[in-house]
C-alpha cells in the first residue's frame, strides 16, 4: 500500500529510500560521497528536517540550501537529471499519486533553482 499521507515517518521514509538508491548508484554514489564522506547519518537526518520543513511547514531545517550547494565540486548537468529519475523513481514507488506530484513539482523546483547557480539555465527536468 503506497503512502496517503505526508507526515514525518513518511519524508523519512522517503529520504532514507531515496539516499538508499543514491549511495547504490554508479554515476552519483561517487559525488555524493565526495561532498558527505562519513557524514551520511547527520545528512540523512538533515535532508528529513528540510523535506518536512518544504512539504509541511515544520520548520526545522535551518540553512543556506543554495550557498551550501554552490561549494560543491564536480557537479555536472547528467548529476541533476539522474538525482530528478531516482527522486521520481523513489516518489511514485512509495506514494500514492497526488503526493508522489506534490513531491516531484517541489523536487524540479529545487534542482532548477540549484542548476541555475551551477550552469546559468536549467539543463535537467
Amino acid at each position: 500500500m503506497k503512502l496517503q499521507e505526508l507526515n514525518t515517518a513518511a519524508i523519512t521514509t522517503l529520504v532514507h529510500t531515496f539516499y538508499d538508491a543514491v549511495r547504490a548508484d554508479p554515476e552519483l554514489s561517487p559525488v555524493f560521497t565526495l561532498a558527505i564522506g562519513d557524514g551520511w547519518d547527520a545528512h540523512l537526518a538533515r535532508m528529513v528536517d528540510f523535506w518536512s520543513t518544504v512539504m509541511m511547514g515544520t520548520k526545522q531545517f535551518q540553512g543556506n540550501v543554495f550557498g551550501t550547494h554552490m561549494q560543491l565540486t564536480g557537479i555536472e548537468p547528467q548529476h541533476f537529471r539522474r538525482w530528478l529519475a531516482l527522486f521520481e523513481e523513489t516518489a511514485v514507488q512509495l506514494f500514492e499519486p497526488a503526493l508522489a506530484s506534490e513531491l516531484l513539482t517541489v523536487a524540479r523546483r529545487i534542482a532548477a533553482s540549484l542548476q541555475y547557480g551551477f550552469f546559468g539555465k536549467v539543463v535537467a527536468q
